[in-house]
């Protein structure tokens, strides 16, 4: 009795175990209807986040599942629409998908999909990195201790960058943001440098390689391309991917610079999707999801676990028409950890960078820099303000001379000062060499 319930017993587990190791049958389905860049497929399922494969009787394209209604799937394309036709067939795929990471990606330029762009032969990757990224538990995170040395004597004296810090880079259009982050990359003190360049103009890609990281600067680099031409879902790809190599070397120990232009493109193409779906828009035509995408975007970098290694991120966020109320600019700085804005009257006048010193902020740099360090800085931004706030009445000569001690000494200062924030791009200003010249130049201010 006891053999025969054992070989019962066997027979069901041997039938179970075939039953797990028989592939699922994949039930295609069919396209019903296309508006704008979002098809509905009928017939199938698939789960969010994962691909089909659509394909019609002139072309074959690759989509993502990016929301359902209904027994319906909406999908977006990766690539070009042309050539689909009604009624064709969509195929799921199996799995979500993944980053693929490795120290081959180092010195290689690759699209929003991981794909080379650099005729480089096929990347050498042999790891995979979820590409939303993990949850980092904030109680485990090595707090932001020790500066970090940008290059750029402006950031570096009065805005110091704690290395894990994630800083936004606020500027409209011409204002001299590319050259700044071209400086950052070459200057700063990284092992590696991660740069996602979203929805960006195709032509400063090459630009970016040639003339920002140079041969030296991009064996350490990796570059991801997803520009405007990409589309919207590759563009948010772009921005996922570059975060998920980024902490694929974090998570190696290494002190990771990630530099990310732009968060504006990146939320723009989500605003694309969500509204191609049927999201409501609220601010500026902006849906929801793009307030809940971007927090959980920025939340992956910053530093890992104590003793491991930091993802130093810039994120620059394009304030459209200068307005610095814009609702991205305004959702990026509650979720960053400072901002450095450029002003275009400061580009203007050929000051560059072209960094307002008044609007811009560190909120790190409390806990990274010496009393010493902040009370200059401090004064430096006194004189600075000060000079501001009555340069109307100095630059039509009613302010008279002896009517205010502190604005007398101001107006000695301020040419001096100017100096300072002043720097070449192709010189490189060190921390220790920012701090002695802020500390010399408020010196003879005290003095004075």
């Amino acid at each position: 009795m006891n053999e025969s319930r054992s070989a019962l017993w066997l027979e069901r587990l041997q039938q179970r175990q075939r039953r797990i190791k028989r592939p699922e049958l994949v039930v295609e389905g069919v396209l019903r209807r296309m508006v704008g860049l979002t098809l509905e497929a009928e017939g199938c399922e698939a789960a969010v986040g994962s691909r089909c494969q659509v394909v019609g009787k002139g072309a074959s394209l690759e989509a993502e599942v990016v929301g359902f209604g209904g027994d319906r799937l909406y999908l977006m394309p990766t690539g070009e629409l042309f050539g689909l036709t009604p009624n064709a067939r969509v195929i799921p795929q199996p799995g979500v998908t993944a980053a693929k990471v490795g120290p081959g990606l180092l010195g290689r330029v690759i699209d929003g999909s991981g794909r080379p762009l650099d005729d480089l032969g096929p990347l050498d990757t042999e790891a995979e990195m979820p590409l939303n990224g993990r949850a980092i538990n904030p109680l485990s995170r090595a707090p932001i201790a020790e500066p970090l040395d940008v290059g750029v004597r402006a950031i570096n004296a009065m805005l110091t960058v704690g290395r894990g810090q994630r800083m936004g880079l606020f500027a409209g259009s011409g204002v001299g943001k590319s050259v700044l982050l071209g400086m950052m990359t070459r200057y700063t003190n990284a092992d590696v440098v991660v740069v996602g360049l979203i929805g960006e103009r195709g032509r400063e890609v090459k630009e970016f390689i040639d003339h920002s990281l140079g041969q030296e600067g991009m064996k350490r680099s990796v570059v991801v391309a997803a520009p405007a031409d990409a589309s919207p879902l590759m563009r948010l790809h772009g921005a996922s991917l570059a975060t998920a190599i980024a902490e694929y070397f974090r998570d190696q120990g290494k002190q990771v610079l990630l530099l990310m232009d732009s968060l504006t493109r990146y939320a723009q193409a989500q605003r694309e999707i969500g509204l191609a779906i049927g999201e409501p828009p609220t601010t500026k035509g902006y849906p929801p999801s793009v307030f809940a995408m971007l927090p959980r975007l920025v939340e992956r970098a910053g530093n890992g676990d104590v003793g491991g290694g930091s993802i130093t991120a810039f994120y620059t966020v394009l304030a459209e028409g200068d307005d610095q109320q814009d609702p991205i600019a305004d959702a990026a700085r509650a979720i960053l950890d400072g901002h450095i804005v450029l002003s275009r009257s400061l580009a203007d006048a050929g000051h560059y960078p072209a960094i307002d010193i008044e609007q811009s902020v560190s909120r790190a740099m409390i806990n990274i820099t010496e009393p010493a360090h902040r009370q200059a800085m401090q004064r430096f931004k006194q004189n600075y303000s000060l000079y501001r706030q009555n340069q109307d009445l100095i630059s039509v000569g009613a302010y008279q001379k002896g009517s205010d001690a502190r604005v007398d000494a101001a107006i000695a200062a301020y040419p001096k000062l100017m100096e300072f924030l002043r720097q070449d791009a192709s010189v490189a200003v060190d921390f220790a060499g920012s701090l002695q010249g802020l500390m010399a130049l408020m010196g003879e201010e005290k003095g004075a």
